[in-house]
């Protein structure tokens, strides 16, 4: 099956009206102020599917959305259970001194998984670093080649277009020379027939005279 020619209705590198009438750009503008404003009062076309709704099913993550997008504060852990008591602020009754007992304790081994936390980090920490540095600058160099090669089909792309509507370009305005060339023998040929037939009705109106004559 033949594919269809392709249709070209603008041709943007070659088109210059909108430079050489600068009043055009001011219409087109206008005119696309006006469609958007038509378009933004107008309802979603039928098409368009209707917005999604996230976290149906989970209230909590719901609720967390909802509180995301009023831009409310995040209502943290208490954290008065991890502070040790003051000497200036000794409890005075045995749940007093259960509580600061249970911070103690709550202190006590936060402080020995940071000291593991730390010897791990010390013995590992500077290879895991290295490796995760290395993953990095591996993803980088991906990303920035895959980057060149875009911008690289970008170009060629936007230079196949620009050679392929310049030289349409070129054959509209051969097109358009030659049709204004026709028209004009067209209206140089209906001028000499006019005239034409304007002669012959005078010859024969004198030829008409001259039979009455005779």
């Amino acid at each position: 099956m033949e594919q269809p020619a392709p249709l070209f209705d603008s041709l943007p590198y070659y088109d210059n009206d909108l430079e050489i009438h600068p009043i055009l750009r001011e219409k087109v503008q206008h005119e696309l102020a006006v469609e958007t404003q038509k378009i933004q009062q107008e309802a979603l076309h039928p098409r368009v599917p209707p917005p999604v709704e996230l976290f149906v099913n989970n209230p909590l993550l719901s609720a967390e959305l909802r509180r995301v997008e009023a831009r409310k504060p995040l209502i943290a852990i208490d954290t008065s259970r991890y502070q040790l008591t003051s000497s200036s602020s000794m409890p005075s009754t045995d749940e007093g001194w259960k509580s600061a007992l249970d911070g103690a304790y709550a202190q006590l081994e936060h402080q020995r998984i940071r000291h593991n936390n730390l010897a791990l980090l010390q013995q590992y920490g500077s290879n895991a670093w290295r490796t995760h540095n290395y993953f990095l600058e591996a993803n980088v160099k991906n990303a920035e080649k895959l980057l060149e090669e875009l911008k690289e089909q970008t170009t060629n792309l936007n230079r196949e277009r620009k050679n392929s509507q310049t030289r349409l370009g070129n054959q509209l305005t051969s097109l358009e020379s030659r049709w204004t060339e026709l028209i004009s023998s067209i209206l140089q040929i209906e001028l000499a027939n006019v005239a034409l037939e304007a002669e012959v009705a005078r010859l024969n109106k004198r030829e008409t005279e001259l039979a009455g004559s005779i």
